[in-house]
């Protein structure tokens, strides 16, 4: 990978340097010392990567991740001298689409290189994601609108063949987000009623590291509680959950959440499939999904699992995604029924837990 370094001061400029450099099939594309000049070199030279400070004078790592993002939009990792002391900067950095952050590795005494494989492994990690390409297999409109037989009790929506059932519950929120979700996620959690009358749970792909501060965060942002997955826990109503670690969240047998590590080969952790699709087996009632900005198609196939068991989907809008990715993967799939921008979101929410449909309607 092509990668951009943005950093204030020499010496951290000169360990990333040397970090990126140490595997062949890395180069340093240009350095920046601060804001303002990454967001001119990207816009002339954009990289496959960037490592962004954010604390530098003049525009800082935040207002330059804002403003790469929406004006030549590439992967930026946040590489910054202490993440654990100032995360409220990390998330709000993650908000305009930093995929995730990490302490900046120094120089010792002798030129020796600390704390350097952290970051490798992550730059490795996000190189995996990059070269993954497009959203995936895109199906024949048959078979993405194709929703098996119909159960006892259950009608063929109009237009598509899926399910709906007037006697159902709507009880469930679950929504999965990636690049820009922190953002995303709190504007729609502050929106929410205090008493919307079901649990919600959120997949973001996040490191586990970071998953207690951004419940923090969130928490914070929305003036809701938010709390992280313990293993074994059952969905209440007016509930927030966060997944926690780096495994997969799944809604088991028991209707209770688990993590597993299974399966491993899938590079989202955690991923918004597996927890989707283990809800459209598991969850005996009905609910809404929301897939939100984000890069790549993870969480596509599970909106589509849920749409085709009577779930509403909703799917957040290119204009208002920081990466309209995982929603346009979903949308080719037909796994969308509502494709709304970010401020709606919360509001048709609402509207479909509170007032379920009483015909099928789409």
């Amino acid at each position: 990978m092509r990668i951009g370094i943005v950093n204030d001061t020499v010496l951290a400029r000169e360990a990333l340097r040397r970090v990126v450099l140490a595997l062949p099939e890395h180069d340093v594309a240009w350095m920046a010392r601060d804001g303002a000049e990454a967001i001119a070199m990207a816009r002339q030279d954009p990289p496959d990567l960037i490592l962004m400070d954010l604390f530098m004078p003049g525009v800082d790592g935040v207002e330059a991740t804002r403003r790469i993002m929406g004006e030549s939009p590439c992967a930026i990792l946040v590489v910054t001298a202490t993440v654990a002391g100032h995360l409220s900067k990390v998330y709000q950095a993650m908000g305009y689409g930093a995929l995730d952050a990490v302490d900046t590795p120094t120089l010792g005494q002798h030129g020796e290189l600390r704390g350097a494989a952290v970051l490798l492994h992550k730059i490795e990690l996000i190189g995996r994601l990059a070269g993954k390409g497009g959203p995936g297999p895109q199906p024949r409109n048959d078979a993405a609108r194709s929703c098996g037989p119909a159960a006892p009790g259950w009608q063929r929506t109009a237009g598509d063949g899926c399910l709906t059932s007037p006697r159902e519950r709507f009880d469930f929120v679950v929504l999965g987000a990636s690049t820009g979700g922190p953002q995303a996620l709190a504007e729609i959690l502050g929106r929410l009623p205090a008493r919307l009358g079901a649990g919600i749970v959120i997949v973001q792909h996040v490191d586990a590291a970071f998953a207690p501060g951004l419940g923090q965060w969130l928490s914070e942002q929305a003036r809701r509680p938010v709390t992280l997955v313990a293993d074994g826990h059952r969905v209440r109503a007016d509930e927030i959950l966060l997944s926690g670690t780096d495994d997969h969240l799944v809604l088991g047998e028991d209707q209770c959440l688990h993590y597993s590590a299974e399966p491993r080969s899938i590079c989202y952790r955690p991923s918004v499939d597996v927890f989707f699709a283990s809800v459209a087996r598991n969850w005996p009632r009905l609910g809404v999904a929301a897939l939100l900005t984000g890069m790549l198609h993870d969480g596509a196939h599970g909106l589509l699992a849920l749409r085709r068991r009577g779930w509403r989907t909703i799917a957040q809008d290119e204009a208002t995604s920081v990466v309209w990715g995982m929603p346009r993967a979903a949308i080719e799939l037909g796994a969308a029924e509502l494709v709304l921008p970010l401020p709606q979101i919360a509001g048709a929410i609402a509207r479909l837990i509170h007032d379920p449909p009483k015909e099928s309607r789409v």
